[in-house]
């Protein structure tokens, strides 16, 4: 079975699955590569997520900064 690669672009704003500490569930995407960086948008506390990580939590991109094509 092939996985889908989902597209992410920096700057984009993501809800993950579970909760920060905080409360929020909103993040910021700051650095793409293996690991995704992510600053929270509710306390800016940031974080490091491992990419394969980072696709079982994703529940949605809000707002996509993707160049119009």
């Amino acid at each position: 079975m092939a996985k889908t690669a989902i597209k992410i672009n920096l700057d984009d704003m993501v809800q993950l699955r579970k909760k920060h500490a905080c409360g929020g569930d909103v993040w910021r995407v700051t650095r793409l590569g293996t690991d995704i960086g992510l600053v929270c948008s509710t306390c800016g506390r940031r974080i490091m997520i491992a990419r394969g990580k980072f696709n079982r939590q994703l529940k949605a991109i809000l707002d996509s900064n993707a160049p119009e094509s």
